[in-house]
């Protein structure tokens, strides 16, 4: 990583956006107001540092109900927001002082607002029997709007206009036709169900931000400073680097271990891609193919085993399932993930006859360099299959990492890198926390109102009882969502609304959740908003909605795969080895068949004969009539070696 591809990741991920734009127009001008940045990156410094302490003490301890903490935790993630993203970015324009005033003032509300939720008495029955007191009506109606506008910073308007779209249901309901029509809420009404319960906004879901999933982020951060990144990258390249196309390989295993441990596509994508995306343009690759095996590798990443994407963790609240449990569930559809993807980057490299990296490290060496980086995984690893609290296996892998990074010179840090941790992995945090609880309004108001059944026999109805139509459906209603909603708000929105109408259909509950999950990932690659895939554009200089493209359809097992799990046991070991190895082939045949139709090329370029036989074999192979599905992947295998037989004798 070149130190400027360096600085720009650190950046992007920190979200100093402006400092970045600066930097890419070569201002080299000092701007106005500097003072007054630098006494509020101190302030943002320090609060960000006490957050993350905050978070390991109560990790630790757990002193504070929950009925109190997540409260204070979500007004002490805005107060970070508007320090950190302020409502006006450029410091030339005259309205930035203005707008730095009006950020305080938003933090003295928030502090206003977390105070009274500090003394509100759950336990007294008054305020169910005669409604909330003005103060506390201020107080709630203030931090339902201060949290839309700190999802409006970090997430953007969608989620925003999505959560406002569900609010005005509840408040407005009776005014529509028919079946949509509900009882309509006061705002008093209203607020005590958001803010004054555990129903709506401090729910499971930003329960879950709050505890788990900021512990995994900071995890994250502390593997990112003491060099970890690094190390799985190079170990990445010295695996698959020799092979054609060897770097855009790299780069899919690299996100892969990367990806399962920073909870971020998108930082992800630009921190590994720094790396990979310069690399994968000088072997050959274009900017925007370039863009879309990163963007596609690093969405991998969330759904990679042992540390999935927040929704994982969520969905073990949901589900009741230990996380355990998910995780071993989650490996062979994993695998089968990644194989796609490594498929389609050597379908290309064949196509554009590229070679492999001229010079790649021995295994050996990167191991003796950095093998330590790895005991903090295995710790949490073997934590987790132990079925410890994921919160106490979290505080312990950051402890495990500062430890073992002390073993090692090069990897030892100071006081300066360990406050650095402290500082991005708070950062970091901020957008799912707000998020969450974002979506703890959507789901708040699905249970206030029943339009989830509503949603439910809608799909049902229009379906006509055909699951695949209604796995379209809600694949559908995915890419929708994934327009605009970060990986977890979708998973929890698809959750609530898709998983009880899957669950009529007769698959177990938590096979439903997986299929929703896998879904919600499409909010990264899919066109005409795919954040990963734009921030990978961004790195390689290239255009972001053809490189989204590229990352839509490097990321196809995101939509194959869940329609294996409705319909194999790929999920269901207990059926019989027999029966998930089968499971498996079945899928791998139905990857290798897409992608070659898409690709037109397996060995060599394929007919148009081939092409037709190998698209005829997916719904053959896939709904296996009469059990002759097997045949469908002989088919599968014979053009694999008739292509052998015929291909061009170079190297594959």
């Amino acid at each position: 990583m070149t130190q400027e591809q360096g600085k720009k990741a650190e950046q992007y991920v920190s979200g100093d956006n402006e400092q970045q734009v600066d930097i890419d127009a070569g201002v080299a001008s000092a701007l106005p107001y500097e003072r007054t940045v630098k006494i509020i990156g101190y302030t943002t410094l320090v609060i960000a540092v006490l957050l993350s302490s905050f978070q390991i003490w109560q990790g630790i301890t757990s002193t504070i109900s929950a009925t109190y903490f997540r409260p204070v935790h979500l007004c002490w993630v805005l107060i970070l927001i508007f320090l950190h993203y302020p409502l006006v970015k450029n410091r030339r324009k005259k309205g930035y002082m203005l707008g730095r005033v009006f950020d305080l003032a938003l933090c003295g509300v928030t502090v206003f607002a977390g105070y009274r939720m500090s003394i509100f008495d759950y336990n007294d029955i008054d305020h169910l029997l005669y409604g909330l007191g003005t103060a506390d009506l201020v107080a709630g109606s203030a931090l339902l709007l201060l949290l839309l506008e700190g999802c409006r910073r970090t997430v953007g308007w969608v989620m925003v206009l999505i959560a406002g779209v569900f609010l005005a249901y509840s408040g407005f309901g009776d005014l529509l036709p028919g079946a949509m029509a509900t009882k309509a809420y006061s705002l008093q009404e209203l607020i005590q169900f958001q803010i004054y319960s555990a129903n709506g906004v401090f729910g499971s879901a930003l329960g879950i931000a709050a505890t788990t999933v900021f512990i995994f982020v900071l995890f994250g951060a502390f593997l990112e400073v003491t060099g970890a990144g690094k190390f799985f990258i190079d170990l990445a390249f010295s695996i698959a680097g020799k092979y054609r196309g060897g770097p855009a390989k790299a780069a899919v295993l690299a996100s892969a271990g990367l990806g399962s441990i920073s909870g971020s596509a998108i930082a992800n994508t630009v921190t590994t891609g720094a790396v990979t995306i310069p690399m994968m343009k000088k072997l050959g690759y274009t900017p925007e193919q370039s863009a879309g095996i990163e963007a596609s590798a690093s969405t991998g990443g969330q759904i990679m085993p042992p540390i999935m994407g927040a929704g994982a963790f969520v969905m073990a609240q949901f589900t009741g399932v230990p996380y355990s449990e998910i995780m071993l569930a989650s490996i062979a559809p994993a695998i089968l993930y990644f194989f796609c993807t490594l498929l389609y980057v050597h379908l290309m490299a064949c196509k554009l006859n590229l070679k492999a990296a001229s010079r790649t490290e021995a295994i050996i060496e990167v191991m003796k360099h950095g093998a330590h980086h790895l005991i903090p995984l295995a710790i949490i690893t073997s934590l987790l299959m132990m079925a410890y609290s994921p919160l106490l296996v979290g505080v312990a892998g950051c402890a495990a990492i500062l430890v073992t990074a002390a073993l090692r010179k090069h990897s030892r840090i100071g006081l300066k890198k360990f406050i650095e941790g402290m500082k991005n992995g708070a950062l970091l945090a901020l957008p799912i926390s707000v998020a969450c609880g974002a979506a703890g309004i959507i789901v708040g108001v699905v249970g206030q109102t029943g339009i989830g059944l509503q949603f439910t026999q809608f799909v049902m109805d229009f379906s006509g009882g055909y699951m695949l139509v209604a796995l379209g459906l809600i694949s559908i209603v995915a890419l929708v969502l994934g327009m605009g909603l970060p990986v977890t708000a979708a998973y929890i929105v698809l959750a609530v609304m898709a998983v009880p109408m899957l669950g009529d259909f007769g698959l177990p509950l938590l096979t439903a959740h997986l299929i929703v999950f896998w879904l919600s990932q499409t909010s990264n690659v899919t066109p005409p908003i795919a954040l990963a895939a734009f921030a990978g554009a961004g790195v390689a200089n290239a255009n972001p909605m053809k490189s989204s493209v590229e990352a839509f359809k490097l990321a196809g097992g995101l939509f194959i795969i869940p329609i294996m799990m409705a319909y194999t046991d790929l999920l269901n070991p207990d059926a019989g080895m027999m029966a998930f190895t089968f499971a498996i082939i079945q899928t791998a045949s139905i990857i290798v068949a897409i992608a070659i139709s898409i690709e037109g090329y397996l060995l060599r370029p394929l007919s148009t004969v081939e092409r037709l036989v190998a698209i005829a074999t997916v719904p053959w192979v896939l709904f296996n009539p009469f059990g002759t599905g097997v045949i469908g992947v002989a088919v599968v295998l014979g053009l694999l070696a008739v292509q052998w037989k015929t291909q061009d004798k170079a190297a594959i």
